[in-house]
C-alpha cells in the first residue's frame, strides 16, 4: 500500500520544524510526500527544500510546489489532494506533532478492512509550545460515546448530517475516492466536504485515540471548553442565523453536486442531503418575535428533521430562545 502524505503551507516557518521532523520519526515512513505552497513570504519554502533534500535520502519522494499567488487554504489544499498518487493519502496541517506510530497504527486498519474508506482520529491539544492544554479533541468536540458508536457502526453519514467531527490534520482516505470526491463544493471547508463526501461512498470511522499533538494558536483554536448559558446568549440572534445561513450553503452545494452528477449516491442519500437543506432553510427564517417561531418550531418538531438533523428537543428549545444549538 502506497503511502502519501499531503502537506498544506502558507507563512509557516515558526512551527514547521517539528512537523516535518515528526514525518520522518514514522514507524513507517510515507512514500511520497506532497507539499504545496500557498505563496509563503518568510523563510517556509527554503525550510522546504532544505528538508525535501534529507528526506528523498531517506528513500522518502518529495514533491514541492508553490504558488504563484494566495489561494487560501481550501484551494490549496485541494491543488495538493489532486497531486497526491498514494492509495493511502494523509492529510497534514504546517504547525502539528505527528506521534510516530500514527502512518503504521492507521494503515493497519485500512488493511484489515477494504470496506474502510476515511478514518480520523483524536488529538491531543497543545499551546503554542507544544505544552498539553489538557484536554483531547474529542472531548473538546464533546464527542458523546452515542456518536462514536454510529460511526463504529456504519452510520457515519447520518451523524456527519447533524455535525461535522473530523479534522483533517487527523485524517486518511484511499487515494482511490479523491477522483469522486473533488473539487471541494463552494462554501464548504475540505475535510468536512470530505467526510461526508466519504460516508455516501464507503464506510468512515473514528479512531479515539490521539495520533497527532494539535497545536492551538491564534486563528486555528477550536475551544477547548463547551460554551456556558450567558456565552450562548451573548452568541445573539445575528451571529447565530449566519452560522444557519451558511449550513444553508452548504447543502445546497452538496445538493447541486449530486443533482449534477458530480457525486453518484443512492436516492435515499440524495433525499436525506434534500431534507437537512429544508431543515436548515427553515431553521435560518424562523422570525424573530418567539411566538411567531413557536409555529415554524412546532412544524419541524413533528416533521422529525430535529431529531435526524439537529438536537432534537435541545435545538428546538435553542431556535425559541436564539441560542445556537
Amino acid at each position: 500500500m502506497r503511502v502519501s502524505v499531503v502537506l498544506c503551507t502558507y507563512n509557516g516557518e515558526r512551527f514547521l520544524g517539528p512537523q516535518l521532523e515528526s514525518l520522518l520519526a514514522q514507524l513507517r515512513l510515507p512514500d511520497e510526500i506532497v507539499v504545496q505552497d500557498d505563496a509563503s513570504s518568510d523563510g517556509t519554502w527554503e525550510r522546504l527544500q532544505a528538508f525535501a533534500a534529507r528526506a528523498r535520502v531517506r528513500g522518502v519522494a518529495v514533491e514541492l510546489q508553490r504558488n504563484p499567488a494566495n489561494l487560501g487554504y481550501v484551494r490549496n489544499f485541494e491543488r495538493a489532494l489532486q497531486r497526491a498518487r498514494g492509495d493511502l493519502v494523509f492529510l497534514c496541517d504546517q504547525d502539528d506533532v505527528w506521534h510516530p506510530e500514527k502512518i503504521a497504527r492507521m494503515a493497519s486498519r485500512f488493511l484489515a478492512e477494504p470496506e474502510l474508506g476515511l478514518l480520523h482520529t483524536d488529538a491531543r491539544l497543545v499551546d503554542a509550545d507544544g505544552a498539553w492544554l489538557g484536554v483531547d479533541l474529542l472531548q473538546a468536540l464533546e464527542v458523546s460515546p452515542a456518536e462514536l458508536e454510529m460511526e463504529h457502526s456504519g452510520r457515519a453519514f447520518d451523524l456527519l448530517m447533524r455535525r461535522n467531527l473530523v479534522t483533517g490534520a487527523t485524517t486518511a482516505l484511499r487515494g482511490a475516492l479523491l477522483g469522486r470526491l473533488l473539487p471541494v463544493p463552494e462554501g464548504w471547508v475540505h475535510d468536512e466536504w470530505l467526510a461526508i463526501a466519504a460516508a455516501t461512498q464507503a464506510r468512515v470511522d473514528c479512531m479515539p485515540w490521539a495520533s497527532i499533538d494539535y497545536r492551538q494558536h491564534g486563528s486555528n483554536q477550536i475551544g477547548a471548553r463547551p460554551r456556558r448559558l450567558v456565552e450562548r446568549l451573548a452568541y445573539g440572534w445575528v451571529a447565530r442565523r449566519v452560522s444557519l445561513e451558511r449550513l444553508c450553503v452548504l447543502y445546497r452545494s452538496f445538493l447541486q453536486r449530486i443533482d449534477e452528477g458530480g457525486l453518484a449516491v443512492e436516492p435515499e442519500v440524495r433525499e436525506a442531503v434534500a431534507q437537512r437543506l429544508r431543515h436548515a432553510l427553515a431553521r435560518a427564517r424562523l422570525p424573530r418575535s418567539p411566538l411567531r417561531r413557536l409555529a415554524s418550531v412546532r412544524e419541524e418538531l413533528g416533521s422529525g428533521r430535529y431529531a435526524r438533523f439537529s438536537f432534537g428537543l435541545r435545538s428546538a428549545a435553542g431556535d425559541l430562545l436564539g441560542l445556537r444549538v
